[in-house]
């Protein structure tokens, strides 16, 4: 549901372990930093800011994938939107998936099924809870990978085109950062510390994204532009 799967599609081995490495850089420097300055209670509390920063960015992305996808359209060839959109419809699918799976469990709890509201007979009973045990077997595991696959492949979209990854992941990190200048973010952290923390990720990422294009145009022959499948002239 969130790897890319178009055939043709270049896979470079060296940006994924790059990606791999930065990204475990970053955590282990947001964990040190944590417990350093104890911004963090515990190992549960980091946890669960990284889950939530995650899901921030999965909405971020979610946001910012359909304005690109409007911006492609319109400066691209007119003979090849349709198949620029045919292959946007699977990372749309992607972000439909993620959003309905995380979506399960207020659903579940509004509608009063996790509370046995349709269990009326002992029949009923076996049929709501076998199937709230089994939904959640399926749907918990589902959504916590879902949602690393989702950044880590950026909603699937190489299937659009190679260079469109690079470039929303650069985006999204970017507007990540203004998030957490507006909240505040790292706050009881020295200020030069800080400073490093805030631009340590989107100055990274932007530095993997852009050595990735130049790796495309290349050693690939992919650039930007192809993207828009324009005839030269």
């Amino acid at each position: 549901m969130f790897k890319p799967s178009r055939p043709g599609m270049v896979h470079d081995a060296l940006v994924v372990r790059v990606q791999k490495i930065r990204t475990l850089v970053g955590l282990g420097a947001v964990v040190w930093m944590s417990v350093a300055y104890k911004v963090a209670q515990s190992v549960g509390d980091i946890a669960d800011d990284r889950l939530s920063q995650s899901w921030n960015s999965v909405l971020m992305l979610s946001v910012t994938f359909p304005v690109a996808v409007g911006v492609l359209l319109a400066l691209a060839a007119p003979s090849a939107r349709r198949e620029l959109l045919r292959r946007a419809a699977r990372c749309f699918g992607a972000i439909v998936a993620i959003v309905a799976a995380v979506g399960v469990f207020p659903a579940a709890v509004l509608s009063g099924f996790v509370d046995g509201r349709f269990a009326t007979s002992p029949a009923m009973a076996v049929v709501t809870y076998g199937t709230t045990i089994l939904t959640f077997l399926w749907v918990v595991p589902f959504m916590f990978w879902g949602i690393g696959l989702a950044l880590v492949h950026v909603f699937r979209t190489a299937d659009i085109h190679e260079t469109v990854p690079p470039l929303l992941a650069m985006t999204l990190v970017w507007e990540m950062t203004l998030v957490d200048l507006f909240t505040g973010a790292y706050a009881g952290v020295p200020g030069p510390l800080r400073v490093l923390l805030v631009l340590g990720a989107p100055v990274s990422v932007t530095a993997v994204g852009l050595w990735e294009l130049h790796r495309l145009r290349a050693h690939y022959g992919i650039a930007v532009r192809d993207m828009l499948m324009r005839q030269p002239g």
